[in-house]
């Protein structure tokens, strides 16, 4: 399943973003046994790279993988190097160039019409409506009015509630962080992430 594909089955992508590595780690390896397929580490967690290596040799070759927060080319490089076969950026630039280059699906960050435009005609996978929280539903579907083709993945704010608002307004996924993560990423329990998965999980399929 290609990743376009996998955001349209799954609708949820987890944004792990942790002050404890190991801690991140023991996130994401959760999150898969509780069955999130789409799962992205921000780069601006501690020692993610690290973090993805892990959960890769874990994982395996076919799980979505992602490395979040990819600000340069060269980030792209180390995340692709580190395991991530998918990238996801806050912005435009040349962390998109690059990892289109690398033939890494990107999601890429983007808020105004012309980011829009540019980014889809850099060869984004899907674009990223950051932070959603800005314009909330009724942006999203204004942005849908003169783009009714285009994936849009709502990210910032997201909790389970605006989860199905937005996905019942046309996006295709929604990407969730400290909502979903809570503070497991920083050494809290696990308990809580597996409960809020399943919440999550039960908005995203409603």
């Amino acid at each position: 399943m290609d990743f376009s594909a996998a955001l349209r089955a799954e609708r949820l992508l987890a944004i792990v973003r942790g002050r404890d590595p190991e801690a991140s780690f023991r996130t994401v390896m959760a999150l898969a046994e509780e069955g999130v397929s789409l799962i992205e580490v921000s780069l601006s967690g501690a020692d993610a790279l690290r973090v993805i290596g892990r959960a890769r040799e874990e994982l395996g070759d076919a799980a979505w993988l992602g490395a979040g927060t990819v600000l340069s080319a060269d980030d792209a490089r180390r995340a692709a190097e580190a395991g991530a076969n998918l990238i996801v950026t806050p912005g435009l630039g040349s962390a998109l160039e690059e990892s289109v280059r690398q033939g890494l699906p990107v999601l890429a960050g983007v808020l105004t019409p012309s980011e829009v435009i540019a980014a889809d005609a850099a060869g984004a996978a899907a674009l990223k409506l950051f932070p959603a929280s800005v314009g909330g539903c009724a942006y999203l579907q204004s942005l849908l009015g003169p783009f009714p083709e285009l994936p849009f993945v709502p990210v910032g704010g997201v909790d389970a509630e605006a989860a199905r608002a937005y996905l019942a307004a046309g996006a295709v996924a929604v990407g969730v962080g400290a909502p979903l993560i809570g503070d497991a990423a920083d050494g809290g329990e696990l308990d809580g992430l597996r409960k809020r998965t399943a919440e999550f999980q039960a908005a995203c399929d409603a």
